[in-house]
């Protein structure tokens, strides 16, 4: 499944990004309120190499002892590399991904030796205990604790306050055991820090996060919380993936990584965490208490306002002897996100055609912040099959749910090129006949546009062409230049190429 070496931590990842000259070290003394983000931003927006900010400036204005890491998923070759592959593997990687979702029965000897790599990858999973680790090379317990001196970034004017971005948040449902890691939750779930020792966690009530809290308030009980911040790639990207609820993101970062994960217990609440993260912040979420969370800018590119989250207070501070403190900004694209979310598009291709085979190719327009809208091609044969397959998109994964607008086509249509779309929603579709929309379906609450928070409509578009019942007109036929017509300008323009652009 990898073709690239295993990365078991954040430190070992970025000696590969090193040695690929895609690390930059900035010497310059860079403050962690506002400014390191516009440089963040820059570099993301030229495609640029990972950042480590050696002299970073914390709030208060003193130097930090910690470098603060950025971008390190800020190109799609990157997060690939994550998954131990490169970006032209990404769909092999989907389709392995796919079968382990839906495996079929081998046939005989040599296809279960064929599917030996899919064997070694679920043994993977199986996590290893370990008595010490590196995470815990320094322990900060009580009146030692102070998240001040980790250098938190504020990164946008109309910010709150510092906020964690790239956190690993582990939990655990009530009436679980500790050593039981298959039903854990890693997520990443941004941490707005307003105190020495607490934290604001923004868990929306649909994640796995909330829900095992929600398992451990209805008991009146707080629960046990663990922050891993720079994780290894795998499990970072794991935590972002959209995996099924039966599925622990921190055992899944065994099979992409092709090593069994090195967990080790933490010091101050019932958990396993990542043996090789840089830091973490180990704790107890409130069953009651809140606070006002932002606001905060988001994937949208607008502020969200001020809402009530849980309230987490720190117990431990875990790390290594010279951690570093991996960050990241969300904002209107392109972020890191957005990048992700490109790969993950293709990732998730191979198990959106299990579920719905007509679809050929499916785009996530990354400036529509990732998942708002979404551009399909499929091989139509039937009457109102384009609707078929909006109505299927929408109830397969999640993250669909909050898609508001999906434009289906032909497969002769690139799904990627909005020359190629506009084309096909200027010939092929009648507003009147070809655009479905729905009421009261659910939308992430930070979409403004949403008449009520939660609640939005959808409107799938079918730019197909149209067939049998569809309409009562004979379609016209495309214009085509024949193979034979283009090869022979293609080989007199060579010739005259020369001249043409003298």
């Amino acid at each position: 499944m990898r073709t690239l070496p295993p990365f078991p931590s954040l430190r070992r990842f970025l000696s590969w990004c090193a040695e690929t000259e895609q690390l930059y070290p900035v010497s310059e003394a860079v403050p962690v309120r506002h400014k390191m983000t516009a440089v963040h931003r820059n570099i993301l927006e030229r495609k640029g190499s990972v950042l480590r900010f050696d002299q970073p400036v914390l709030e208060a204005g003193t130097a930090a002892d910690i470098p603060v890491v950025v971008n390190l998923f800020g190109t799609a070759e990157r997060v690939a590399a994550g998954l131990g592959i490169t970006l032209n593997e990404v769909d092999d990687l989907g389709a392995f991904l796919a079968a382990l979702r839906a495996p079929t029965p081998p046939d005989g000897l040599r296809d279960t030796l064929s599917r030996w790599p899919m064997l070694k990858a679920a043994l993977a999973t199986r996590p290893k205990i370990i008595k010490s680790a590196p995470a815990q090379q320094t322990v900060l317990e009580g009146a030692e604790v102070d998240l001040a001196a980790i250098p938190v970034q504020t990164h946008w004017p109309g910010d709150a306050g510092p906020l964690i971005t790239w956190p690993v948040v582990i939990t655990r449902p009530f009436g679980s055991k500790q050593e039981d890691v298959a039903a854990y939750n890693a997520g990443v779930y941004r941490a707005q820090v307003i105190g020495r020792d607490k934290v604001i966690m923004r868990w929306l009530p649909h994640r796995g996060g909330a829900a095992h809290h929600r398992t451990w308030a209805q008991q009146g009980e707080k629960t046990p919380v663990a922050i891993a911040l720079g994780a290894d790639p795998a499990t970072l990207l794991s935590a972002a993936l959209p995996l099924p609820e039966t599925v622990s993101e921190l055992t899944f970062a065994g099979a992409i990584n092709g090593l069994r994960p090195r967990l080790v217990a933490a010091k101050t609440v019932p958990l396993m965490v990542p043996a090789e993260a840089e830091i973490i912040l180990e704790g107890w979420v409130s069953p009651t208490e809140t606070a006002p969370e932002g606001p905060f800018g988001d994937h949208t590119g607008y502020y969200n306002k001020a809402e009530p989250f849980p309230v987490m207070q720190i117990t431990a501070v875990t790390h290594r002897n010279k951690p570093l403190y991996l960050s990241t900004y969300t904002g209107r694209p392109p972020d890191e996100p957005a990048i992700i979310g490109e790969v993950f598009n293709r990732l998730a291709l191979p198990t959106i055609r299990g579920q719905i085979p007509e679809i050929r190719d499916l785009w996530l327009p990354p400036a529509a912040c990732s998942y708002r809208m979404a551009v399909a091609s499929i091989d139509k044969r039937y009457p109102g099959q384009a609707r078929r397959v909006m109505m299927a998109l929408w109830g397969m994964l999640p993250q669909f749910s909050y898609t508001k607008m999906l434009i289906i086509v032909d497969p002769d249509i690139d799904v990627r090129d909005w020359d190629d779309i506009a084309w096909a929603l200027a010939t092929r579709m009648d507003p009147s006949r070809d655009v479905m929309q729905l009421e009261g379906t659910p939308m992430d609450y930070l979409d403004f546009a949403s008449p009520r928070p939660g609640l939005a409509g959808k409107m799938g578009i079918d730019a197909t062409t149209k067939i049998d019942s569809e309409t009562t007109r004979d379609w016209g036929e495309i214009m085509k230049t024949s193979q034979e017509d283009a090869d022979f300008a293609n080989d007199l323009v060579a010739r005259l190429m020369p001249k043409v652009m003298a």
